[in-house]
């Protein structure tokens, strides 16, 4: 999608699987991308994969559960490209077969930490750059978890719940400052992430049926496919949509 030429966008996340799939989509859009995550090296690759056909990227080293990171982040992108337009929060992570009597103190708060303090850290840090720009757009990334329960997932089921409320509760804090915030809401997707899943439950030509076979179009996305809607939520074409939860499932949450 064009149409973010001279933007900048700020990807958490960013080197790998929907993170750098949207990423290098922003890029090709026109976008000044910055990816803001903890594999300093993964992420150099995705900037040298932009700069190779001509974008503009820059990676800093980040952990999005310490607030001075998520802050330093911001001001990255101040420094570098003047300014701040866009937010993908998309660093995330997932114990798998955990039920709550399964989820130990350290599961729980590291899940918790990431996916939902990370997501509250970084758009706190982000909105107050926005709102002195005069807008911009917030998208996170949630999961169909965050819309319906799932089984083996307590933890990370509670923390994409908060972020689907949090997307909420701040795009009605601050619409009459120029800021929308929503979420999207994925299904399975081909990931790097979901493939080391898939190998712990005995290999991914095995298993993968079976996660292609719970989603009605019966496949799995594609990362390309979810980047693909948050660029449009970033987009001026999206105006009028905040506080959306997106489902990008394959009908997954509709019966």
């Amino acid at each position: 999608m064009s149409g973010f030429t001279d933007k900048v966008v700020l990807v958490t996340g960013g080197n790998s699987g929907i993170g750098r799939a949207a990423a290098v989509q922003f890029a090709a859009g026109g976008a000044k991308v910055l990816i803001a995550a903890r594999r300093a090296e993964a992420s150099r690759a995705v900037v040298a994969e932009i700069e190779a056909v001509g974008g503009d990227a820059y990676a800093i080293q980040c952990d999005v559960t310490k607030s001075a990171d998520c802050d330093s982040a911001v001001e990255a992108c101040l420094e570098r490209f003047g300014g701040l337009d866009v937010l993908f929060n998309n660093a995330g992570i997932i114990f798998r077969d955990k039920s709550a009597l399964d989820t130990t103190d350290e599961h729980w708060a590291q899940t918790i930490a990431v996916n939902a303090t990370g997501t509250f850290l970084m758009s706190r840090a982000a909105v107050a750059a926005m709102v002195a720009r005069g807008g911009g757009a917030i998208v996170n990334n949630a999961s169909y978890f965050g819309l319906v329960g799932g089984r083996g997932a307590a933890a990370y089921c509670a923390s994409k719940g908060a972020v689907v409320l949090l997307t909420k509760a701040m795009a009605l804090d601050h619409a009459g400052q120029g800021v929308r915030i929503n979420c999207i809401c994925p299904g399975s997707v081909d990931t790097p992430m979901l493939r080391g899943e898939m190998e712990e439950m005995g290999g991914a030509d095995s298993v993968r049926h079976l996660f292609e076979e719970k989603h009605p179009l019966g496949r799995i996305a594609t990362p390309d496919e979810i980047a693909a809607a948050v660029l449009y939520l970033a987009s001026d074409e999206a105006a009028f949509i905040t506080g959306a939860a997106l489902p990008i499932d394959g009908g997954l949450t509709a019966g």
